[in-house]
């Protein structure tokens, strides 16, 4: 369901998001990891995954300026629970006054399981992620996709990230991709989606292993 244009949070457009998102990134590389925020299109692709679910408890890693926030709340349509896990402060706090409803924490991706603890929450539907993996040494991925892991419904939840179509070869997006399908049963790659700045896949993973 599209939002009508009175519904839509002020200052969203996606190129006011991007000049916050470039001057991010030119001050902390490190912290914000990509250049741009995420398309509308892209967004909508990840956020599909949530549609077979009825009111399901969202955990949104690294939602940056809202981009896929915005795709999680259009599929939400005002049921279940979105929370949103930012660590970049500044993204947090512009993050919590665009989107009053849903529930804004700025730490790390990689503290999930005890972020949702602390809010009475054990095993959850899904978790959608915005973060970079594809810049990430392999420590902070093994933490994260742990934390995912660990968070997640085994039988019936969902994990959906991204991978840009030009790093999809690079040894750090393999290395993941490895560990993605080292911790669950069912992965599946979307076709690029090329409307997004730059094209990126989608990458959807189901059936949490067990790892020894």
């Amino acid at each position: 369901m599209k939002p009508s244009e009175s519904s839509r949070p002020p200052g969203s457009g996606y190129w006011s998001d991007a000049t916050v998102f470039l001057w991010s990134w030119l001050r902390s590389p490190g912290s914000t990891g990509a250049v741009l925020p995420s398309s509308q299109y892209l967004a909508s692709a990840m956020a599909r995954v949530l549609t077979s679910y009825d009111a399901p408890t969202v955990a949104e890693l690294g939602p940056g300026t809202g981009a896929l926030t915005t795709g999680v709340q259009r599929v939400l349509n005002g049921t279940g629970r979105h929370i949103a896990v930012e660590l970049n402060g500044g993204f947090a706090t512009r993050l919590a006054e665009r989107f009053p409803q849903v529930e804004v924490i700025n730490d790390s991706a990689a503290e999930l399981e005890r972020l949702l603890k602390d809010r009475g929450l054990e095993r959850i539907e899904a978790v959608v992620s915005g973060l970079p993996f594809a810049a990430f040494p392999v420590g902070l991925q093994r933490d994260v996709l742990d934390a995912v892991t660990a968070s997640l419904d085994p039988e019936t939840g969902v994990f959906t990230t991204f991978n840009y179509v030009g790093a999809y070869s690079m040894p750090a997006a393999r290395r993941f991709r490895v560990l993605l399908r080292q911790r669950f049963s069912d992965v599946t790659i979307s076709r690029p989606v090329l409307r997004n700045i730059p094209p990126a896949y989608v990458l959807t993973a189901r059936g949490v292993r067990t790892l020894d």
